[in-house]
């Protein structure tokens, strides 16, 4: 199992935790050391639109209206904190973010 995010969120550490407790081997990449590749972002892009994109981040409010109107993928290259997080993958199954239907998915 593959878990995507940036080693500094909470929620990151929190799914990690469980995803281990519940008996997962996770295989954690930090988005900052390991950017995705535009493929990853493409694919990503296709199964959750633009909820992939966390628009409350502080590096979302500190774009301007000309960047924050650019393709996802692009973007999510140039600022890969965008993303929202944790994305969780296993095989072909892949969820977003660490709500109650992702944890239920996977615990």
């Amino acid at each position: 199992m593959d878990l995507y995010g940036i080693k500094t969120c909470d929620t990151c550490r929190k799914a990690r935790r469980a995803l281990e407790g519940a008996g997962f081997d996770v295989t954690f990449h930090d988005l900052r050391a390991e950017p995705l590749t535009a493929e990853h972002i493409a694919a990503l892009h296709l199964e959750f639109g633009d909820k992939l994109l966390n628009k409350s981040s502080t590096t979302w409010r500190g774009l301007d209206e000309n960047t924050r109107a650019r393709p996802v993928a692009d973007l999510l290259a140039d600022h890969p904190t965008l993303m929202k997080r944790p994305v969780i993958e296993k095989g072909a199954k892949r969820s977003l973010g660490w709500t109650k239907e992702a944890q239920a998915l996977w615990l």
